[in-house]
């Protein structure tokens, strides 16, 4: 049976403590490792690039944080990690709704809420394992031969590097904190109000585990790695480590280009993508597709939780039915500059396809404008694709019966009436829908709740395109005849 004590490996193999204070409980044994203390600075250069920008650092430095007035959502303080934060919140609602229903979301004790959210992180942990679990923490007590690497010591105020104070105040704390006794006390990163993003780097440490069950203890034993000032940086780190860099690199179709942005600090798509499925890939379509030559790499399989973006309705991507059509009733939604979950109780809206959604889906795939028609010379590959007739003797036929006025084009209702007059759909024709937004200036009073609406889906094909709505914008791109009434008579921001 493997230890359930967990092996650390300090990223600055020369700063190991002598003693440990005699306030706390003994810390890990800690052990050497220039490999751990490499890959973490690989992880570093992947996310950030050559350079970090003190203010989108200073941004992603929040810990897992519940809203006062909804006990199981986490609040996002500032614009960027949300490419971490909206796909945890979207798990932890799987976990909720489909492993765990009945709950009133307003009754959910805070204990309740902490171990959903552990089991969350640890289902994205299980995705990116490959060999063993490893996770990225900084010290909660150090002794004091470390305390100028953390860059704070108890009430000391932080310098950061980079940031417009002046080498003599800079001077006169480093001093202040040098002349404190040694007994003065432990540094408690969790309490710390900020460290630069160097001081940072150097204090990380690594924890290895064998067993996921080994994780969920630590982190339920150390709710303060997860709620600390660090908290949603060091489950980022942990994800990669996990994973393994050189597996995130491979999967990546670019590396020039950082997993964070190195002005505005948002997530890549293929951030996003690793988080929901495990994968570094760049792009949201199923499978893998051959672009003049150049292999690029989709979704899979059909994810636990799906994504829909407004970037889609822009034309700048497509999303594949493994995301449309996820496992559970949770979408992360996407709009240029932020990520919001949406979600529902109504576990029809994923069930299996009916043969006439598939072929709607199919005839779709071959009309990317959206037009409800498709070339007639292109007939023959959607039959082949829905495993109907389609030799050319036939698919001539009924080209000319599909096509009489000779248009060379095959509308989509025409399509459904003759293979499959007798439509029928799994979703329901309405069903209730929720929304999730982090920022609680996003949110009706400044606090971070979940937004319900009624939708219903409508009989016509034709969908109303209403600029000044985006939610319904991206909503169509799922349900393109949907319609809903949100319960508070105000339209949830995607951003």
């Amino acid at each position: 049976m493997p230890s359930s004590e967990p092996q650390l490996i300090k990223m600055d193999s020369e700063i190991a403590c002598s003693e440990v204070s005699k306030e706390g409980p003994a810390l890990p044994q800690v052990e050497a490792a220039e490999s751990g203390a490499q890959e973490l600075q690989e992880i570093r250069k992947l996310l950030w690039g050559p350079t970090i920008r003190v203010d989108v650092f200073r941004r992603w430095s929040q810990g897992f944080e519940f809203s006062d007035t909804e006990p199981s959502a986490l609040v996002q303080k500032e614009g960027g990690p949300c490419a971490v934060i909206a796909p945890v919140q979207a798990y932890l609602l799987k976990i909720l709704i489909m492993d765990t229903p009945g709950h009133f979301l307003k009754n959910l004790t805070q204990d309740k809420c902490r171990h959903m959210l552990i089991q969350a992180l640890c289902t994205i942990l299980s995705k990116c394992c490959t060999k063993r679990y490893r996770i990225v923490s900084l010290p909660m007590e150090t002794c004091a031969e470390a305390k100028e690497v953390l860059n704070t010591l108890n009430d000391i105020p932080a310098v950061n590097i980079g940031s417009d104070a002046s080498a003599e105040t800079a001077t006169k704390e480093a001093d202040a904190a040098a002349d404190l006794p040694s007994t003065a006390g432990t540094v408690r990163v969790a309490d710390a109000r900020e460290v630069s993003s160097d001081a940072y780097h150097e204090g990380l440490q690594v924890l290895n585990f064998e067993t996921i069950e080994e994780v969920e203890k630590y982190y339920t034993e150390h709710w303060q790695v997860l709620s600390g000032q660090y908290g949603v940086m060091l489950f980022l780190y942990t994800v990669l480590i996990t994973k393994n860099i050189d597996n995130v690199i491979s999967e990546l179709s670019d590396t020039s280009e950082p997993l964070i942005h190195n002005t505005y600090g948002y997530g890549s798509q293929a951030l996003i993508n690793l988080m929901l499925t495990g994968r570094a890939v760049a792009h949201v379509w199923d499978n893998d597709q051959d672009v003049g030559g150049l292999k690029l790499r989709g979704i899979n399989e059909q994810s636990d939780i799906g994504f829909i973006t407004l970037m889609e309705q822009m034309r700048y991507c497509t999303v594949g039915s493994f995301y449309k059509n996820p496992k559970n009733p949770v979408w992360v939604m996407g709009s240029e500059t932020h990520l919001t979950v949406l979600f529902s109780a109504e576990k029809r809206l994923v069930s299996p396809e009916t043969p006439s959604e598939l072929a709607r889906r199919v005839f779709k795939s071959y009309d990317p404008e959206g037009n409800n028609f498709i070339p007639a010379d292109v007939l023959q590959d959607v039959l082949a694709a829905l495993d109907l007739v389609n030799e050319p003797e036939y698919v001539e036929i009924m080209q000319k019966r599909l096509d009489p006025e000779g248009l060379h084009i095959i509308l989509l209702n025409a399509f459904m009436d003759e293979f499959f007059p007798q439509e029928q759909r799994s979703t329901p024709d309405t069903f209730d829908l929720m929304h999730y937004n982090g920022i609680p200036g996003s949110n009706e009073g400044n606090k971070v709740h979940y937004s319900k609406g009624s939708a219903i889906l409508l009989e016509s094909d034709l969908k109303s395109v209403c600029i000044s709505n985006p939610m319904l914008t991206c909503l169509q791109t799922k349900w393109p005849n949907i319609e809903i009434n949100w319960h508070d008579m105000r339209i949830p921001s995607l951003n």
